[in-house]
């Protein structure tokens, strides 16, 4: 591969071309410390639209896969590299090229993190919604990536949601251009949420152009203690029935709540029998503290032994990072396996009983957190030790298989990865697994664009290439 890195150097430079083991090391994994990873050939950091392109070119030449890199914040294995590829990183493309406050737009480079891009906004009295919650060091190409939702879901939707147009390399090299800057658009098929969402396995986006909201008023804050996650469960279900719609809606299980107490060392509930905690805010100003008392009223109707609102901005900011710090604190006891489901918000406290269930049945500590108002959870598996580890991954299977009885999804958020690609199958069937391939095929026919995320490599044992199709061969 001597003939390949001399060409990225000369392209790129000898110091945006990485390849000391040491370094390139840190750079093949993501989050999630189960999904499988390989050691890159090199890890490079183009700094614009022709340095990516030209990787693209280089790497195509030489059939070297490349697995574009954001922050690594992700969770499912979607950026792990392969054994000898090219990590391709964003750290360089980082620039907030243009706000556009008479259009409420943005336009933004992938290596962009998250909380910048909404700090920088604001100085424009505008607002970017989507806040994962690793928003302090995410980047916005990793979100574009995973589709990227947060805690603000329940009112703002997710971040393709927001995404009026991209620029993306393809696998020849090509710039792509899709979407608009206009308010509305239907001219041809909707390539922008294509590439939404396909975790660089279709082309690399070096371009975002994205609709902001005005600045929202300072937020009005809910906290509400449970005797049982069925009680919060119903209280969410009512208070969607009666159509509020707060813009943060998040459910934190017992597990949950016990670990955040002892990292921030304060009491968050109304003592030892509270088994679920709901947090709720609304940002509508003088509407909003309306909305935030009527949710209480939700809430004590379905048997809340404690309700505090927190009109104070920064109060309210304070039991919010009760639900930020959980994964934080759960580190304390041991590695962390973080699962991904989707259900019905009807059926979170179902989801949540049986996640204690499966935590009981293998002997394992099992924390929910989730965003209620879209029934987005997070169950998170505490493990240690090669036994643990056993356990963890018959326990992220039990609850995904759990998620999908309750008619829900294995990914709400983090993607499929490296690590849910038998699960797609299961969820999207055979027909739909042969027109993901397809658009794979027509996109990317060598495979070179993070080969064994989401669909696996081609040729893989087992992989669901039907025979019927020309891109099976």
């Amino acid at each position: 591969m001597d003939s390949l890195l001399e060409r990225l150097r000369a392209e790129l430079g000898d110091v945006a071309v990485l390849t000391d083991p040491d370094i390139t090391g840190s750079y093949a994994r993501d989050m999630m410390p189960l999904a499988p990873a390989g050691r890159p050939l090199a890890v490079v950091f183009p700094a614009d639209t022709a340095g990516v392109s030209a990787v693209v070119r280089a790497c195509a030449d030489h059939g070297v896969p490349i697995v574009p890199r954001g922050a690594g914040s992700g969770l499912a294995g979607g950026a792990n590299a392969v054994d000898g590829c090219v990590v391709l990183s964003s750290t360089k493309l980082d620039r907030v090229l243009e706000v556009d406050p008479g259009n409420r737009l943005a336009v933004v480079q992938p290596g962009v993190i998250t909380r910048h891009l909404r700090d920088h906004v604001a100085g424009h009295g505008l607002f970017y919604p989507p806040d994962p919650s690793s928003f302090d060091w995410s980047t916005i190409g990793g979100n574009l990536a995973t589709n990227a939702g947060g805690l603000c879901c329940v009112k703002y939707g997710v971040t393709a949601d927001f995404v009026l147009g991209l620029e993306v390399v393809l696998a020849s090299g090509e710039v792509l251009r899709t979407g608009r800057r206009t308010a509305k658009g239907v001219a041809g098929y909707d390539l922008t949420r294509l590439f939404v969402g396909s975790e660089g396995t279709l082309g690399v986006i070096t371009e975002a152009t994205l609709a902001l909201r005005p600045a929202p008023p300072p937020p009005t804050t809910l906290v509400a203690a449970f005797f049982s996650a069925a009680d919060a469960g119903a209280a969410v279900t009512d208070a969607v029935r009666a159509g509020l719609v707060p813009s943060l809606l998040e459910i934190m299980d017992e597990a949950s709540i016990r670990a955040a107490e002892a990292h921030l060392r304060t009491d968050l509930s109304a003592g030892d029998g509270t088994r679920a905690l709901l947090l709720a805010q609304s940002d509508a100003g003088a509407a909003g503290d309306e909305e935030v008392v009527a949710l209480a009223r939700v809430c004590e109707k379905h048997n809340a032994v404690f309700t505090h609102i927190a009109a104070d901005e920064a109060e309210g900011a304070l039991l919010l990072q009760a639900r930020r710090v959980v994964l934080t604190a759960l580190e304390a006891y041991g590695t962390l396996l973080t699962d991904d489901v989707c259900v019905p918000r009807s059926r979170i406290a179902e989801l949540i009983d049986g996640c204690e269930h499966i935590a009981g049945r293998l002997d394992l500590r099992i924390a929910v957190v989730g965003h209620a108002g879209d029934g987005n959870m997070h169950p998170t598996i505490v493990f240690s030790g090669p036994q643990g580890e056993i356990r963890a991954r018959q326990a992220f299977d039990a609850i995904l298989d759990l998620g999908l009885s309750l008619g829900g999804t294995v990914s709400g958020e983090h993607g499929i990865g490296r690590l849910k690609r038998e699960w797609l199958a299961r969820e999207i069937g055979e027909v739909g697994m042969a027109v993901h391939h397809a658009v794979k095929y027509a996109l990317d026919p060598d495979g070179i664009f993070n080969p064994g995320a989401v669909l696996g490599h081609r040729g893989d044992p087992g992989e669901s290439y039907p025979s019927s199709h020309r891109w099976s061969q």
